[in-house]
């Protein structure tokens, strides 16, 4: 079965359609694209408890983010300034590249 492909790549800025934080604005830090989930900036924000150890002598609670799955989330466009769906475009030198469906505006990262 072929599985749904993530058009999102690492520093897209996203807007969060779902969960607790819903609505929030945020650059992708990370992609995991065998699990399909994204890190985004300041979103999923969780507490992990930490025993001490060389980079962090005194341990406690640190604070950071989860990975979120990427269909919960909608690509941005900078010209439009509200999340859009995305096509495909092949140029004329035979390079791939996403465009805003409302806009037509290339999108780079």
């Amino acid at each position: 079965m072929d599985k749904n492909k993530c058009h999102i790549k690492k520093n897209d800025k996203v807007k969060v359609l779902a969960g607790k934080d819903k609505g929030k604005i945020g650059k992708v830090i990370d992609v995991f694209a065998k699990k399909d989930r994204l890190l985004v900036e300041h979103v999923n924000m969780v507490k992990r408890h930490t025993r001490p150890d060389a980079k962090n002598k005194q341990g406690g609670i640190v604070e950071g983010e989860a990975a979120i799955h990427w269909s919960n989330v909608m690509l941005m466009c900078n010209k439009c300034l509200a999340p859009v769906r995305i096509k495909m475009r092949t140029l004329e030198d035979g390079e791939k590249v996403r465009v805003c469906r409302k806009c037509d505006e290339i999108i780079d990262a």
